[in-house]
Parts: structure tokens; sequence; C-alpha cells
């Protein structure tokens, strides 16, 4: 039977949900064989022997201007070498399993390692220049001391940097390290096929069964990943023991203390703050996720969940499609209701082929905001379905979008935001649209319907996250005294699943193996608690623009703008916030228990 979930990667968009767009990837090079590429190669490669045939051995004799001027340089380098990437990349991620594009881009990733090699030296030498020496050419040079925040981050690194020969090695060695196993898992994952009710359908489309209203159906599409997860769990596994083990021997070379020490000092954000944000999560599981299943067991006439019902829209929800230029009118009319600069912003990505949004075969799970690079624009992501949440994801892409396009103004190296920040402007701009759509409720049932699914969200962002990097802590802790089997690693899972989602929840054989999908356990070991941060923290700004209206527009879009220019600290001091104080996380979880005090005052 033919399913809208598979249809074939090379479509022209056309859906039951309506035309869905694609990305156009000429605003990045017209093709993978184009003279512009060939020219950008060429480029590269001599831009970055010229560097280092300029600067190495030189930076500790360079002036402010000088130093300046290497800055630049090597910010250009940075741009070009991320063009190529971000292309080869987002072609790839269009379809995974087509051998032509996994080649280009492995051909590319070589490439670019092997031409960036002779740059390893900078950050090195860089970091070996005394402290006082560099705030006096900071001082010397006004254009040199906005890239202050970048030297920062640099040297936070300090500690722990390896000899220059290491280093170099490190940096060589990759492509058949981490990113080696990325690319095994990302294919893996893409290939994998499912039979559900006689329809075969890749990962994304039996994983969105599980939101369908008829529960046998949810059933069949759990116990058919399990299935095939447990078929492949060996393979997750060696990915898992790999990935893990590579990242101990290099967090050991370098003396970082813990396994987070990396993610925390890349995110600018101090351990102590992810450690309040985590304790308050899951001290408020309780009052979070177990009063809230069982209220949703209630309304389902269930005195136990499964967890094929977890994400199970309610008895009362009306079983429908959003046609895309439906999704697509919903979150613009929510972004210019804000502020008609963000719906400004948002409309290119509409009409200038910046998303990619149908489902196709070997295309990449799941959905992301890709920046590219400063000079271009980014692109969205996204394997749309016509679910309500899909809706919400749109909503949460363009965030990303809006976000990615003010922080551009920054420039290559001062526009990257900590992942800790990364997530503001996507849940904001679900936010956004949650409160547009609630303040249009025609009825209770539609009002209840709308809050049960922003309290499902919340709990998916803050409570499932922080369960997440639990388990992940977990995971390195275990693996850093041996091999971790299959069995191994479903017993972390599970010990986290439980205590996260509450006793009403039984959990079928099987379920202990769906570890093994979620990318970010693979790409970014310890990401995960960033979108719990980004919860908390849109929870508590949203509860300012309440309070403030028209004032807090300017600050939050400067704030935007900075991208990765200032401190977390330094960007919420206009709002009066402090993500250090555990009193800032008990705000934003005070919203969530708000809307479920809300809930169950309907009953």
């Amino acid at each position: 039977m033919n399913d809208p979930r598979t249809f074939d990667a090379n479509a022209t968009g056309t859906t039951p949900f309506g035309d869905l767009p694609e990305w156009d990837l000429t605003d990045l090079y017209p093709a993978p064989d184009s003279k512009e590429i060939k020219r950008d190669q060429d480029w590269l490669e001599d831009a970055c022997r010229s560097f280092a045939t300029d600067y190495e051995g030189k930076l500790a004799g360079l002036d402010a201007d000088g130093l300046l001027e290497a800055v630049k340089r090597y910010e250009q380098i940075d741009i070009i070498a991320g063009r190529i990437m971000s292309y080869a990349g987002l072609r790839y991620y269009q379809h995974t399993t087509d051998p032509e594009r996994a080649k280009f881009m492995s051909d590319m990733q070589d490439k670019i390692t092997t031409y960036t090699t002779p740059l390893v030296f900078y950050g090195l030498e860089f970091n070996r220049l005394d402290d006082a020496h560099i705030e006096a050419l900071l001082a010397a040079n006004a254009d040199l001391a906005r890239y202050k925040p970048v030297f920062d981050r640099m040297r936070a690194m300090k500690p722990y940097q390896l000899s220059d020969e290491l280093e170099k090695f490190l940096h060589d060695q990759s492509v058949v390290g981490s990113a080696a196993w990325n690319k095994l898992f990302d294919e893996t994952i893409a290939g994998l096929k499912f039979t559900v009710n006689g329809d075969e359908l890749n990962i994304e489309g039996t994983l969105n069964l599980l939101s369908e209203q008829d529960r046998s159906t949810r059933e069949a599409a759990s116990r058919e990943l399990a299935r095939v997860f447990g078929e492949n769990v060996g393979l997750f596994a060696r990915v898992h023991n790999t990935l893990a083990k590579e990242k101990e021997v290099e967090d050991r070379w370098r003396g970082l203390p813990t396994p987070q020490t990396g993610r925390h000092l890349s995110n600018h954000v101090e351990p102590e703050v992810v450690e309040a944000l985590r304790n308050a999560v899951v001290d408020a599981y309780p009052r979070l996720s177990h009063r809230y299943y069982a209220l949703k067991a209630k309304w389902m006439g269930l005195e136990t969940m499964e967890v094929w019902d977890r994400n199970a829209p309610l008895p009362m929800e009306a079983d429908r499609t959003v046609p895309w230029d439906e999704a697509q009118q919903t979150v613009m009319d929510a972004y210019a209701a804000f502020d008609p600069r963000m719906a400004d912003l948002a409309k290119p990505f509409f009409t200038d082929g910046w998303i990619d949004a149908g489902v196709k075969d070997g295309k990449a799970p799941g959905a992301f905001a890709h920046p590219t690079v400063t000079t271009v624009h980014p692109y969205v992501m996204l394997n749309y379905l016509g679910k309500p949440r899909d809706v919400m994801t749109l909503a949460h892409e363009l965030g990303h979008g809006v976000h990615q396009v003010l922080a551009a103004e920054q420039g290559e190296l001062l526009s990257s935001t900590p992942l800790t920040l990364a997530e503001t402007a996507s849940v904001f701009g679900e936010m956004l649209t949650f409160r547009k759509l609630l303040d249009q409720a025609k009825d209770a049932t539609e009002r209840k319907v709308l809050l049960a699914g922003k309290v499902e969200d919340m709990i998916n962002t803050v409570v499932r996250q922080i369960a997440f990097y639990d388990f992940e802590c977990k995971l390195h802790a275990a693996r850093a005294q041996g091999e971790l089997t299959p069995d191994d690693i479903n017993a972390l899972w599970m010990s986290v699943q439980g205590e996260s989602l509450g006793p009403v929840f039984n959990f079928m054989d099987g379920y202990e193996t769906f570890w093994a999908y979620i990318p970010h356990f693979v790409h970014s070991p310890f990401y995960v608690y960033a979108y719990a941060f980004g919860d908390g923290l849109v929870n508590a700004l949203y509860a300012v623009f309440e309070e403030q209206g028209e004032a807090f527009k300017d600050k939050y879009f400067d704030m935007l703008k900075a991208g990765g220019s200032k401190h977390h600290s330094e960007l919420l001091a206009p709002f009066g916030l402090d993500a250090s104080d555990p009193a800032f996380w008990a705000k934003g979880l005070s919203m969530i228990e708000g809307m479920i005090d809300e809930l169950e005052a309907m009953e």
C-alpha cells in the first residue's frame, strides 16, 4: 500500500498536506561539480597554507593591528570552509542513503580537514600568550576588542590543550574517528525500514504513528520500533561504546575533570548553573510529569499507561491533518502579532527556498535550522506530516532561523550562540504560536486540548531532556569502567524512565532499546540539557514580556542580535534574570505547574 510518509526523494513536493517546499541550495553553490566549489577549495587550500606561513611562531610579536588582521583572515577561512561543508551536509541530509551525496560529503570533509591542519597552531599559540599582553592589545584597538568573547572561549580551553603535534594528530584523525561513527549512525538510522499494518515506513513515518488517535496503531508502531531497534542494538551499542571511549581517552589526555566539562566550556556556562537546572527539574518530576500523566490516564480511561500512550492525542481531540499553508499562516500570524519585524525575518524561509519540509526516502529524521555561514542565510529542515505538533516544530525551527539571521550581523566568529541560548528564540517562537492559538480557542474543550499539548511539549523539552542528560552521565561514567553490552545500556536507559515519567507508566518489553535512535547522544554529547535550559529561560522571559509589553521587544531583539558576543549573564541582565539563581529555574517550572493546575481545575 502506498503511504504518504515514504514518497520518492525526487518528488515535486506534492503531498496530502499540500505542496511542501524544498531547499534551493544554489545560494551556497550551483552544483557539486561547479567551478565555484573548485574555486573556493583552491582558495581555501592556499589561504590556510599562507596563514600558517605568515603567523606560525609569530603571534607573540604582533601588535594590535597585526593580530586584528590575523583574526580577520582566520574568519574569512572559517566562512569559506563553512560554506563548502554546509552545502555538502545539507545535500547529504536530504538523502543520506544516496552514495553520491555521502561520497561528496566525505570527500569535502577529508579535503577541508587536510587544508585546515596548518591552522591548528593558531589557537594553541594564542593560548600561550600572556594575559597581560592580550589585555594590552585589546585596550589598544577597539575593533580587536570586539573579538574578546572569541578569545575568552579559546582561553577557557587553555588548561586542557595538548602539544601542537598531538593537536594536529587529533585534527587529522577526526575524519576516521567520531565523524565516521556519526555518519555510520546517520546512514543506519535513515536506512531502517519498519512494517506497520502492511505499510513499509522509514523511522520518521513510524515515530509519527505514536501520536495517532487509534491506540492499536500506536501499539503496533511501538512494537515494530522495538523489534527493529532490537535487531540493530548491537551496532548502536558499538557506536556508543566507541564514541564514549574515544571521548574518555581524549578527555583524560586533556585533563578535563568530567565528561560534561567540554560541553559546559563550549556552552560558556558554569557547571553549577547546569547542576541547579538539573536538580530543580528532577525535584519537580512529581509536580510535573507524574501529575500530568496521571491526569492524562484518567482522560483516556486507563489505570496504567503504556509507552505508546505518552504522545497520544487526547480522546476529545479532533483527529485532523493541518495543511502546510495553514501551518505557515498560523506561525506567521503569531510572529507578526508579537512584532512585524519577526514576521519579516521569517518570510524568506517560505518564499526563497530556505525550507525543506517533506518526508522523503533516505532523508535524515527530525528537524533542524542550520545557520550555514553569515554571508549566506540559514536553512530549515522539517519532516512535515500535518500533525498539530508539526506546526509547533515549524514555529520552533523558524525561531532558530530568525535568531541566526539576526546574529549574522556579528560576523562569523561572534555569531554562533552557545547551545544554552541557542534554544531561546526557537522555544519563544513556539510559545508565541501556542499563546496565539490559545487566545483563539473557541471553547473549553479546545482550550484544554491546547493546554495539554503545550504541557506535553514542555515535559518533552524539560523533563525528558534532563532524564536524557542523566542517562548520558550514567552511560559515560559506566563506559569509563569498561565495555558496555547492549543490556548494560538498556538498563541505564530504563533507570531514568520510570523516575522521570512516573508510576502510571508500564514499560513494554523492547522499550529498553529506545535510546538507540536519539541522535544527540551520538552527535553532541550532553547537548540535551540545552533544551531544558532554553525552555526554563523562555518561560521566565515570557513572564517578563507579559509584565513589560512593548518595552520588552527591543531588548529581546538586541539579545538575539548579540549572537555569541555576550555571556548569558550579560544577555539576561536587562530582563532582571539570573540563571545562576535556583529561583530562576523555579520560576520557569512554575509556569508548567500553573498550566497543569488549570487542567486539573477543568475536571
